[in-house]
C-alpha cells in the first residue's frame, strides 16, 4: 500500500511541536547567559534595602518596592526587543531554519514555538526576581516592624490602638498580592513588546533594525492617549489626517495600560477587573501580531 501524499503534509498547529521549538529555544538563551542579570537583580534589590536615608519605615519599604518592579520593567522589557530580535536572523546564520522547516514543520508553529520560548525565558526570570524580592521585602518588613513595636511600647503615650495602626500601615507595604499583579503587569507587557519585536523581525534586514523599530513602537506605545487626543480629537486637519491618526492608534499597542507598577509601589489596591482587561488585552495583541508575522512570514524566501 502506498501513502498518498496527504500522509506527509503537516499537521496545522501541533501542540507538542510547538513545545518542542518553545524549550529549544529556551534552552538557547539559556545558553546565552541571560540569567546573568538575577545576580545584578539581587544586588539592586539588596542595596535598596539597605539605603538608610532618613526614611520613615514606609518610605523604606516603598523604595524596595519601586526599584524592584523597576528593574523588573527594564530586564523584561531589554530581553523582550534584544532576544526576539536575534532569534531568526541567528536561525537563518546557522541554517537551523532551514533545518526546521524541511521537516516539514508550518511556518506558523516556528513562530508561536519562538515567540513562546523568549515567553517562558521572561516568565522563568520574573518569577526568580519575584521569589527573591519577596522574601528581601518580607524580612526587611519584620525588622522595621519589630524595631518600630520596641520603640512605641517603650514610650507609654503610644496605645494598643497605635501600634495596631502602625502595624497595619508598614503591613501595607510589605508582600501581597497586588506585587503579583505588578510583575504579571510587566509580563503582558513585555509579552505583547516580543510579539510586535517578531513581527518587525519578520522583515527587517537585520537584528539591530528589528531593535531599533521595536524600541520606537514601545516609546510611542507610551504616548498613546496623548497621540489619540492630538489626531483624533483636537486636529482639526482634513480627512487624511484623522485616518492616519487612528491608524497609527490602531497599529500600535497602548502600553500605557500595563503601567499599574507606580500604583502598586504607592501601596495602592489593583481591582481585579483591571487586571482581567490587561490580560484580556494582552492576549488580543499578542494574537494580532502574531498573525502579521506569520502573514509577512508565510511567503518568505530563505
Amino acid at each position: 500500500m502506498t501513502d498518498s501524499p496527504t500522509d506527509f503534509a503537516p499537521s496545522f498547529f501541533s501542540i507538542s511541536r510547538i513545545w518542542t521549538l518553545a524549550t529549544s529555544t529556551f534552552t538557547q538563551l539559556v545558553r546565552m547567559k541571560t540569567f546573568y542579570f538575577l545576580a545584578v537583580f539581587a544586588v539592586i534589590v539588596i542595596a535598596a534595602s539597605n539605603l538608610n536615608l532618613l526614611y520613615t519605615p514606609v518610605q523604606q519599604l516603598k523604595v524596595i518596592r519601586e526599584t524592584s518592579l523597576g528593574a523588573m520593567s527594564i530586564f523584561a522589557w531589554l530581553f523582550a526587543i534584544s532576544a526576539t530580535a536575534i532569534l531568526i536572523p541567528r536561525d537563518i546564520e546557522d541554517r537551523t531554519l532551514y533545518t526546521i522547516l524541511s521537516k516539514p514543520v508550518p511556518r506558523l508553529d516556528y513562530l508561536i514555538g519562538k515567540l513562546t520560548g523568549v515567553l517562558l525565558v521572561i516568565a522563568t526570570a520574573l518569577v526568580a526576581m519575584y521569589a527573591l524580592f519577596s522574601v528581601i521585602l518580607y524580612f526587611q518588613e519584620y525588622s522595621i516592624i519589630s524595631s518600630e513595636m520596641a520603640r512605641m511600647t517603650s514610650n507609654p503615650r503610644f496605645t494598643a490602638e497605635d501600634r495596631a495602626a502602625e502595624v497595619a500601615m508598614i503591613s501595607a507595604y510589605g508582600p501581597d498580592l497586588n506585587l503579583l499583579y505588578g510583575v504579571l503587569a510587566v509580563f503582558l507587557k513585555s509579552a505583547v513588546l516580543a510579539a510586535v519585536a517578531m513581527a518587525v523581525s519578520t522583515f527587517a534586514s537585520s537584528s539591530l533594525f528589528t531593535i531599533i523599530i521595536s524600541f520606537v513602537i514601545f516609546l510611542v506605545g507610551h504616548f498613546h492617549k496623548m497621540i489619540t487626543d492630538f489626531w483624533v480629537v483636537e486636529q482639526q486637519g482634513g480627512v487624511i489626517t484623522k485616518f492616519f491618526g487612528k491608524l497609527l492608534v490602531l497599529v500600535i499597542p497602548d502600553f500605557q495600560i500595563f503601567n499599574i507598577t507606580d500604583s502598586i509601589s504607592a501601596g495602592q489596591t489593583v481591582p481585579l477587573h483591571l487586571i482581567t482587561q490587561m490580560s484580556a488585552l494582552a492576549l488580543m495583541y499578542l494574537v494580532i501580531f502574531t498573525l502579521v508575522s506569520w502573514f509577512l512570514f508565510a511567503d518568505k524566501e530563505f
